[in-house]
């Protein structure tokens, strides 16, 4: 009997030690050579849901859309630690800095309101209103245009000079994740209510196709090669990578992927996707010849780490963790070879 309590202890222990090393979906960790974490830093006092990011490169200073927590966590790299939080906001969701007018605008789910600050004073500057659920945002730096996805439906466009809203196009359901191409003035918005990717023509306003896709479903992330044509899309049910041709919505690739995925990058300079999920897993994917892709990376990060930003000019990769099993808030950063 004893040997066999020893037997099991030993059993118990190497199954737990394995399990540290293996996704949800049973797929083991690899690719540690491709990145590295370099820098951990704390949002101590930050609770709840955390959502999308976005950083003033110059200045190296991140802003964070703290949903949960109703806060904007406004983080020096350089410094490792949170400098300012601006509190009061309505589940803050889509965030963007502005750098031509040294501004950051945020949507805010919960009461649909945007808001525009001064990135200097962090003192309010304007308020655009939306209808509810403001959530993802799209910049273009070029016409100088954000571009929102907002409550039961609707993509609203804001003239970042005049402060004001300048378009709507309207949608069966509440969009996603949502990329542009500017010189077409063609917009690919993910629409899982509605089971649908659709293809918005800016000009003309409306959508122009819709793409059916019911199985894999649940696609939230979306990134965008405007070189090659193709479209990325993150799905959760199951949890896959699809390849699109962004001109015939035509499937080219499918591949396993993390779960819970929320956000997706296309690194054009090594071809590579980058997908983070909630379920503590991070993918890369690395393109291998025409509309092939070969996974290259599978790694832990932190449950619930869903959202994330990739800065190519550094070869950054910011995760943000939320606050459990132990751990405060935090953002992650990585470095990738």
């Amino acid at each position: 009997m004893k040997l066999k309590t020893k037997a099991g202890a030993l059993l118990l222990t190497l199954i737990s030690i394995s399990s540290l090393f293996t996704s949800c979906n049973g797929q083991e960790t690899f690719g540690n050579q491709y990145l590295k974490l370099v820098k951990v830093i704390s949002l101590p006092d930050v609770k709840g849901r955390i959502d999308h990011i976005d950083v003033n490169e110059k200045e190296r200073i991140v802003y964070i859309s703290a949903l949960g927590n109703n806060s904007m966590e406004v983080v020096n790299l350089l410094r490792g630690k949170v400098i300012h939080t601006i509190d009061g906001l309505s589940e803050p969701q889509g965030v963007v800095y502005i750098s031509k007018q040294d501004e950051v605008f945020v949507a805010n789910g919960g009461n649909g309101d945007c808001y525009f600050y001064d990135a200097n004073t962090f003192k309010k500057t304007a308020i655009v209103h939306l209808p509810s659920d403001a959530d993802d945002v799209r910049y273009d730096s070029v016409q100088g245009k954000i571009y929102v996805g907002y409550g039961e439906g609707g993509i609203a466009i804001i003239d970042v000079n005049t402060k004001k809203q300048t378009g709507d196009i309207k949608l069966p359901a509440h969009p996603e994740s949502f990329q542009l191409d500017i010189p077409s003035g063609k917009i690919w918005v993910n629409i899982p209510e509605a089971g649908m990717i659709a293809v918005l023509d800016e000009n003309k306003g409306k959508i122009i196709a819709e793409w059916r896709i019911h199985d894999p479903s649940e696609y939230f992330p979306m990134a965008y090669d405007n070189r090659d044509h193709r479209l990325f899309v993150g799905c959760r049910r199951p949890a896959r990578l699809l390849v699109l041709d962004s001109e015939s919505g035509k499937k080219l690739a499918e591949l396993s992927c993390t779960s819970d995925a929320d956000d997706m990058y296309y690194d054009k300079n090594t071809q590579r996707i980058l997908i983070s999920g909630g379920s503590g897993y991070m993918d890369i994917f690395q393109r291998a010849g025409i509309d092939t892709y070969k996974q290259i990376a599978h790694l832990r990060s932190r449950a619930g780490a869903r959202t994330s930003l990739w800065i190519p000019q550094m070869k950054e990769w910011l995760l943000a963790a939320p606050a459990g099993r132990g751990n405060t808030a935090a953002l992650l950063v990585y470095k990738m070879d």
